[in-house]
């Protein structure tokens, strides 16, 4: 397995997930229902393996398709537009705006389904499609942003709004945004 894969690609999704729309969701879902953090977490967890790994595979999929010279634009463009698109706050949808769910199973069953549709698109989700892109190992790329995803929503589930209140948000979206912007002017520099 690719550790620098693994590595890379959980700090990158972890740094980029601190006050996405994705991390508002889980703090969301805590606050709504508090006895529920296992749930939440497991639902959290389940949802981002399978939207990552479709991603990463995409991603790996896309480097099929195309020459190596161009595949390397098309990702040095994409972490430059990462990084600046990290630099642009995320808002939390209404998307779960259903009735109270006291049992765990409806609870774990609503974070997977909202954490999935949630993911759609996403700036983590389109950084897995251009790390599965450059790296080989597809499982190691799925890994890391799925540890990346969890390193950045278990504690929201766990601390709720307290950890946001800590956290500055602004200061780690810019590193984010420097790292992704780093990452795709060294891929277009360096062959």
């Amino acid at each position: 397995m690719d550790l620098s894969a693994v590595t890379l690609s959980a700090g990158v999704v972890a740094l980029a997930e601190m006050g996405d729309k994705t991390q508002l969701l889980s703090l969301m879902l805590a606050a709504r229902y508090p006895k529920q953090a296992t749930a939440i977490i497991a639902g959290i967890f389940i949802a981002t393996i399978a939207n990552h790994a479709c991603a990463a595979f995409l991603g790996h999929w896309l480097m099929t398709l195309v020459s190596p010279d161009v595949m390397r634009w098309i990702l040095g463009l994409s972490f430059l537009g990462i990084g600046l698109w990290l630099l642009v706050p995320d808002h939390i949808d209404d998307a779960a705006d259903s009735k109270v769910v006291d049992r765990a199973l409806q609870v774990f069953v609503l974070t997977v389904v909202l954490f999935f549709l949630a993911e759609m698109g996403d700036k983590t989700q389109i950084a897995t499609i251009a790390l599965g892109a450059k790296y080989e190992d597809v499982v190691a790329v799925t890994l890391g942003t799925t540890l990346g995803m969890m390193l950045a929503n278990a504690p929201a589930v766990w601390l709720g709004q307290k950890f946001t209140k800590r956290m500055p948000i602004k200061w780690v979206h810019g590193v984010a945004a420097l790292t992704f912007i780093a990452i795709g002017a060294i891929t277009l520099l360096w062959n």
